[in-house]
Parts: C-alpha cells; sequence; structure tokens
C-alpha cells in the first residue's frame, strides 16, 4: 500500500456510506491548473475509471460526424449477434448516393460489404456509407435512429438523441462529450476485434484512395482511433483514445475554430493526461485495511479488506497530499461470511473528489457460544445499572 495512503487511514464507525464501485471514480473540473480551449470536453482514464476533465461535458450539443460512431456500434453489435456477417453485402440506396458531405463514394449498382462499410465509415467518414447501414439494418434511416437513441440511453448515454445516421445538421440531433467517452469506452471495450478499423491510415473504394480524418494517428503518441467531427454548430472535434503503456484514457472535446487548434487541443490533452498524473496502488485483494468490531461473535473483531486490487490515478506534484477514512457500522452482528460487504474505504483527493472502495470480511465470524452471549448481557446490563446509578445521582 502506498506510504501516505496508510498513514491517511482513519476509522470512522456507526455509518453507512453508498459504494460507489471497485474502481472508484473521481469528477473534476480542471485538475492541476489544466484549461482546455474546447467548449465543451471530457476525458477519462480507462484504467482506474478516472474523469480527469469535465467541462460542460453533460450538456447535449451538435456532434457532427462523431456520432456516425453510434452508427458503427450498431452495426458492431449486428455481426456479433449474427443478424449479418463482414461479408454481408448491403444496397445502395438513392438516398446514400445523394448525401453530400464527407463521402465514400458509392454508386447505386454497388454492393458493399458491411467490411467495406466499416471502413467507409471508420476511415472516410462517409455519409452514404453511413445511410446505406442504417437502411440495412432498420429499413429507414429513421427507424434506425429510433433504435440508435434507445440502445444508447441504455448504454448509460442520457443525453443522446439520434435523428440520422451520420451527423448532419439537424436542430435535434444531440449528443454530450461524456456519451461520446461512453461509446468510445464501449467499442474499445466490448468490441476490440472492429477497434483496429478506427486508426487504418487510408482505405480504397472505387479506385479512389482517401487518408483517415483523425489527426496525430502514426504520430508517436499513441492515439489510435476513433472520430473528427466539424460542421459549424458544433465547431471542429474530436473523440479520440490513446495508449500509453498499461494506461488509456478517451476523450471528446468539441468547438474550436480550426483543423490546427482541434490538433494542438488533442496534443495537450494527452500530454497533461499522461504527464501530470501518478499511478498509485491502494493494495493488492484480501489487504487489511481496518479491523471492526463484532457483536456476539467468537472473534472480538473482523478484518476489513480490500475485494480486489485498486489503483488511483493522482496528481503528480501532491500525490502524496490526500485524506483516507474507512466507514461501517459498528458493531457488526455475527455471523460474518469471508467476502461479506461490511464497509467502505473512502479516498478524498485534493481537486479531484472522492473515491469510494468497497471492503470486505476477510475472514468467517461466527456466532458466539453461551459464555459469549452471556458475557455481552452482563456487560449490557452493567452499562443499564451503571446509567440509572448515574441517573440518580444527577
Amino acid at each position: 500500500m502506498h506510504k501516505g495512503l496508510r498513514q491517511a487511514i482513519a476509522v470512522s464507525a456507526g455509518a453507512i456510506v453508498a459504494v460507489v464501485g471497485l474502481s472508484g471514480q473521481a469528477v473534476a473540473q480542471t485538475v492541476g491548473g489544466f484549461e482546455t480551449n474546447a467548449s465543451s470536453a471530457y476525458v477519462r482514464d480507462l484504467r482506474t475509471g478516472t474523469v480527469l476533465l469535465d467541462k460542460a461535458a453533460d450538456v447535449p450539443l451538435p456532434p457532427a460526424s462523431m456520432s456516425k460512431l453510434m452508427t458503427l456500434l450498431m452495426l458492431f453489435e449486428a455481426i456479433e449477434d449474427d443478424r449479418t456477417t463482414l461479408e454481408t453485402t448491403f444496397t445502395v440506396s438513392e438516398r446514400a448516393y445523394q448525401m453530400g458531405g464527407s463521402r465514400m463514394f458509392l454508386e447505386p449498382t454497388d454492393r458493399p460489404t458491411a467490411e467495406d462499410l466499416i471502413r467507409g465509415i471508420a476511415v472516410l467518414s462517409g455519409n452514404d456509407a453511413t445511410v446505406v447501414v442504417a437502411e440495412g439494418l432498420a429499413g429507414t434511416e429513421e427507424a434506425f435512429a429510433q433504435l440508435a437513441t434507445r440502445r444508447a440511453r441504455e448504454l448509460g448515454m442520457r443525453n443522446t438523441t439520434l435523428v440520422n445516421s451520420s451527423g448532419w445538421p439537424h436542430p435535434d440531433h444531440l449528443m454530450s462529450k461524456r456519451d461520446l467517452g461512453i461509446l468510445a469506452e464501449h467499442i474499445i471495450t466490448d468490441y476490440p476485434q472492429y477497434y483496429p478499423y478506427l486508426s487504418e491510415p487510408e482505405f480504397t473504394w472505387s479506385g479512389i484512395t482517401q487518408p483517415n480524418r483523425v489527426p496525430l494517428l502514426g504520430a508517436g503518441v499513441g492515439l489510435d482511433g476513433l472520430k473528427t467531427g466539424f460542421t459549424s454548430a458544433a465547431g471542429y472535434s474530436l473523440t479520440g483514445s490513446v495508449q500509453q503503456g498499461e494506461r488509456r484514457i478517451v476523450f471528446a472535446f468539441g468547438g474550436l475554430d480550426s483543423e490546427r487548434a482541434r490538433v494542438q487541443e488533442a496534443e495537450a490533452i494527452i500530454n497533461w493526461a499522461f504527464r501530470q498524473f501518478a499511478m498509485v496502488s491502494v493494495g493488492e485483494a484480501g489487504t487489511v485495511m481496518a479491523e471492526a468490531p463484532v457483536w456476539l461473535g467468537e472473534n472480538q473483531f473482523v478484518p476489513l479488506v480490500l475485494s480486489e486490487s485498486a489503483e488511483l490515478l493522482v496528481p503528480a506534484i501532491g500525490s502524496r497530499n490526500f485524506d483516507a477514512r474507512v466507514v461501517y457500522e459498528s458493531p457488526l452482528p455475527a455471523p460474518i461470511a469471508a467476502g461479506d460487504e461490511l464497509g467502505t474505504l473512502i479516498i478524498d483527493i485534493p481537486d479531484m473528489g472522492e473515491t469510494r472502495l468497497p471492503l470486505v470480511a476477510g475472514d468467517d465470524v461466527a456466532e458466539g457460544g453461551f459464555a459469549v452471549r452471556a458475557t455481552a448481557s452482563a456487560q449490557r446490563l452493567l452499562g443499564m445499572v451503571m446509567g440509572t446509578a448515574r441517573e440518580a445521582m444527577n
């Protein structure tokens, strides 16, 4: 366990604190003095679940082409559910063919496979490709948008409403930056077999080769996907993910005024997220964090231990300056089984809020026999008598 954390732990009894997760989550507006130039932004460390940056992250805003990630997810899920395959061919409608903006340059006579369309969306940001996918999966783009919105809500994307498959400007087509981060994390975590498509440097269709629109791919900073976006309402935007060592972050930002500003902001976020934070080990699974008293048990105390190995992401400067405490209901009644969740380790990191980790019983504690109960009853009776005596004296 980190020395500073061990020294900081204090025990609080007589209270029950809700547990928010095994990995913990800390939320901050700005940490370590970082100020983003984006009008809205969200950065999350996937290894620890720590939210490093939240600037208007829950405000529904035009996502532009970044919403194509939802179209890709719907196609990935259709493949995994055996509703289609990578080799399944799709029909190109007149509506898809007439789409403007960024295109894969599909012709009505083309029969692209699902894999072709994944590349057409992931690499080329083809509006025509998204309509082909939407119509192929749901019959119409409108029906697809309703299904995609419903699926987004199931994934916890509470501020997402989709009315098309491409991100084409529409006043009701909205996503928050947190929702884009949730979507990116879901693709990376649950569909790693398809994620490499998002980092392909180029794709050729009908003799036309176009580069991947995501900046900094192959630039040596670890950025390996996901999607850019631009409309006059959304500004220059990016949803990206970066792997450096054992850490990976996802981020989403928007509202910048140029492609150059988008690249600069991406680099600034990446450098800050990886250079200004350090990993701290809380302990391995089974590490004892406190000893809690037990009522009417064979043993007077039970160890409260971490159920899983846990790490924290803390500011690199001043990373030892935080408080930790253990909270549980006291005394804990016997019997107790090893693994029962009994308390919470609460760690408060300056500027990053609280992280809460569940603590479980490290051992079994059986109910005490007659002698234990008799002693407890006698102590309780003595306490009552002493209390009555004190009242009489007063």
